[in-house]
């Protein structure tokens, strides 16, 4: 069963044995507390003797904002709730319409002929085909998954992936 429609949920094979739970707050930069409360109040409403397989962010690791407090909440909760469970860390997806990515915002920002700021760091992209490939292995047991897929500073991510049907 797949909770959610959004990117994650798009590419997500229907399995009898999995509960995809892509239902969850997808604006990092996110401040409206409801927004956070109808996640948990959703995943409530889940059967707990399901598989349940969460899609949580690779900032857990790292980060301190709001949205990361929320992951991190989401995860124990997940952990102390559901008898099996596979929480997967993803880093930034390369496919989809959310405006709220990394790759669409500076999509869309390039397109409207708008600055972008290019910090000079990393991020972690992970394609459509990698993501298929590692809900492929998740195991039947309890486990968490962290997804890197590449590495890349933001200046290459930019070039590789954001002008992509923007004229010049």
């Amino acid at each position: 069963m797949i909770i959610g429609n959004g990117d994650i949920a798009s590419a997500l094979p229907d399995k009898k044995n999995r509960l995809f739970f892509a239902s969850g707050v997808s604006n990092s930069q996110e401040t409206r507390e409801s927004e956070y409360a109808r996640e948990k109040t959703l995943l409530f409403k889940q059967d707990r003797n399901s598989h349940i397989v969460y899609f949580s962010s690779l900032a857990v690791l790292y980060g301190k904002n709001r949205y990361v407090q929320h992951k991190r909440e989401m995860e124990a909760l997940i952990k102390q709730e559901f008898l099996r469970y596979t929480i997967m860390r993803l880093g930034n997806i390369t496919w989809g319409t959310n405006p709220h990515t990394l790759i669409n915002y500076f999509r869309q920002q390039l397109k409207a002929d708008k600055p972008i700021t290019i910090q000079n760091t990393y991020r972690y992209i992970i394609d459509k085909d990698e993501f298929l490939h590692w809900i492929g292995l998740i195991p039947d047991w309890s486990c968490e998954m962290n997804i890197t897929g590449r590495r890349m500073k933001v200046s290459e991510i930019v070039d590789e992936y954001c002008h992509i049907g923007i004229k010049n």
